[in-house]
């Protein structure tokens, strides 16, 4: 068993309020959860509306599908118009 965790960080410059910064991070996640079957979870800059910390969470039985499949996250949220992204870190147990 693998575990693939990814621990990313965005700034989300547009954002005005946290209500602006609720509105992309609510759509991200839902966005990711459906399309890659990961757990996703805002997990820092909870009360900064101009950044995001996301924790996702991937199970499979091998290692060279996680990290591919958390690789093509990250380049997801490198693509994504209303986020820039910051810094990340993928981790396998």
């Amino acid at each position: 068993m693998v575990v693939g965790v990814l621990r990313i960080r965005l700034g989300l410059f547009e954002a005005r309020s946290l209500k602006d910064k609720r509105r992309v991070t609510k759509s991200l996640k839902d966005r990711l959860g459906a399309r890659h079957n990961v757990s996703v979870a805002e997990v820092d800059d909870l009360e900064h509306c101009q950044a995001a910390t996301f924790g996702l969470a991937m199970v499979a039985n091998e290692t060279r599908f996680v990290e591919s499949a958390l690789a093509k996250i990250v380049d997801e949220f490198r693509a994504y118009p209303h986020a820039s992204l910051l810094e990340y870190d993928i981790e396998l147990l």
